[in-house]
């Protein structure tokens, strides 16, 4: 997750590294132990965004299909990947954020909610919003072809 947000290798380890002193600084604020990999998630996406803006970067989030969790995917299609990624980019960072979670990491919207600390309703609506210009981009780039 961190690579997705600072897109570079040695910055995401700056990230995790980050992210693992905070996480064990306050691990007291853990309620519940079930909840470790959620709360280390938001943890992480804090991070990486208090990372972008301490450095003065634009927060762009190029997925790398081949190394998310979802194996089911065995070929990837290179002009569908670079169109998928090219549409992330244009999305804001909370919208991007919703979409990695909910499509690519596959969680529920009540955990992604706890996660980002928003209400519910709120992460329905960013990620049909997000849907509703994926659907857009991908006619453009239909029609224009790209």
């Amino acid at each position: 997750m961190a690579y997705a947000y600072v897109k570079n290798s040695n910055d995401a380890l700056d990230v995790v590294q980050e992210v693992a002193y905070r996480s064990l600084k306050k691990i007291d604020t853990l309620k519940e132990t079930k909840y470790f990999k959620t709360w280390l998630l938001k943890i992480t996406i804090n991070c990486s965004l208090d990372w972008l803006r301490k450095k003065n970067k634009v927060a762009i989030q190029n997925i790398d299909l081949e190394n998310y969790q979802n194996s089911s995917v065995k070929h990837v299609d290179l002009p569908l990947k670079i169109s998928l990624e090219d549409i992330l980019n244009r999305l804001e960072t909370t919208e991007k954020t919703v979409i990695l979670l909910k499509y690519y990491q596959e969680y529920t919207f009540q955990e992604i909610s706890l996660m980002m600390s928003l209400p519910l309703s709120t992460v329905k609506s960013i990620t049909y919003r997000a849907l509703r210009k994926f659907e857009k981009n991908i006619k453009k780039e239909d029609v224009y072809g790209g």
